[in-house]
């Protein structure tokens, strides 16, 4: 099989899917190929945090020209994976000097399909882009063709919970990466001083107590396949629940904007960790660390691409309370603004680059010792 991520995710993404059971893990670019079972796929899609997407591959060839695409399409056994009365969808990726166009090889394989149903069943599957039966991947590397299914539907950042968001909310699978490259365990309190609508706490606190990442997902395209075994995955289901761990830390967002935190503590409820989660009204700038024990913190300030800001001024004033208010803490925090990180007055002692959407952004790190001076002062 095959799971899709973001940049920068690969490892994360490869450790995650070790750590669940996988065999033979192997890293790519944006993916990470591995083999399991049936109930292995099951699991994968249940628990992952950075996977966007599993996919199955059930056939690979060469082709040289659209004949050899056509034939190839037909030659696999499509009646294991789908009847006449069923509805399909093919979503193509093509990296090749044979096809330069996604929409001509989906279109070609559509018509493979159909006609092989026409021909041995009389009757043909229909289209359904929306919500079909059975979702098809095509991917061609020059002249290398993959055909998959996906397992997933969906992209596996709709965790099921967020019904509420802001301008630009962080992706869901997004921030549990961001989390994971922070080294976040659930061993310390956790901190997002600019939580939004909750997403980066709600993440930190699945993370912690080791829920599934897709506990509280709609679907997922492999309950519509010919083979789905319910009994099975609600099997898994419940192995996967009794592995979660306890939490004794705190985990708390902060937000100044009265609609952030509306949306922020019915996506909390949501996601059912209402016991685990606190949400505050308070502006970062006028806060203070309050207790003397270690903080993980990780954030996703406003960025210009969806707020004016003078960034000076507002990055200065990120530092300066990190610097003064803030001792003993790990500060992480993601930006697509690569030059008004100077303005934070701190040497970071990591930067990770990571994407943003299609902005190329960095994951930075500032540690705040505990024991200077002023913080002594103000203790």
């Amino acid at each position: 099989m095959v799971a899709k991520t973001f940049f920068g995710f690969e490892e994360i993404l490869a450790q995650e899917l070790r750590d669940l059971g996988a065999l033979k893990v192997q890293v790519g670019n944006r993916m990470v190929s591995f083999y399991g079972d049936k109930g292995f796929m099951y699991k994968a899609n249940l628990c992952s945090r950075t996977a966007l997407k599993i996919l199955k591959p059930i056939g690979t060839k060469k082709i040289r020209n659209e004949r050899d695409l056509y034939n190839f399409i037909q030659s696999i056994r499509w009646e294991e994976y789908l009847n006449e009365n069923d509805t399909f969808a093919i979503y193509t990726t093509v990296n090749s000097t044979i096809f330069r166009h996604s929409q001509f090889v989906s279109l070609k394989s559509k018509d493979a399909i159909v006609d092989k149903f026409r021909k041995e069943k009389g009757k043909r599957p229909n289209v359904n882009t929306d919500y079909p039966d059975l979702t098809i991947n095509i991917h061609i590397q020059q002249d290398l063709c993959t055909v998959s299914l996906d397992s997933s539907g969906g992209s596996l950042h709709h965790r099921g919970y967020r019904t509420a968001t802001n301008i630009a909310p962080i992706n869901e699978v997004l921030a549990a990466g961001l989390l994971l490259l922070s080294g976040w365990d659930g061993r310390s309190d956790f901190l997002d001083p600019m939580c939004g609508s909750g997403t980066l706490v709600i993440e930190a606190a699945m993370i912690a107590c080791n829920i599934p990442a897709n506990l509280n997902r709609k679907e997922f395209a492999f309950e519509k396949w010919l083979d789905w075994d319910m009994d099975l995955f609600e099997k898994i289901e419940a192995a996967c629940l009794n592995k979660t761990r306890e939490f004794r830390h705190k985990i708390v967002g902060f937000d100044k904007a009265p609609s952030a935190l509306r949306k922020a503590i019915k996506n909390v409820q949501n996601a059912n960790l209402s016991d685990f989660v606190t949400i505050e009204n308070q502006n970062f700038f006028e806060s203070s660390k309050e207790v003397e024990d270690k903080l993980h913190m990780v954030f996703n300030p406003p960025y210009g691409e969806r707020l004016e800001l003078n960034e000076e001024e507002f990055y200065g004033k990120i530092g300066d309370t990190l610097k003064q208010e803030y001792p003993n803490t790990n500060a992480w925090f993601i930006t697509s603004n690569l030059e008004a990180l100077k303005y934070v007055g701190l040497r970071p002692s990591r930067k990770i680059k990571v994407f943003n959407g299609k902005l190329e952004s960095r994951l930075v790190k500032y540690e705040m010792y505990a024991g200077s001076k002023k913080a002594k002062f103000q203790k």
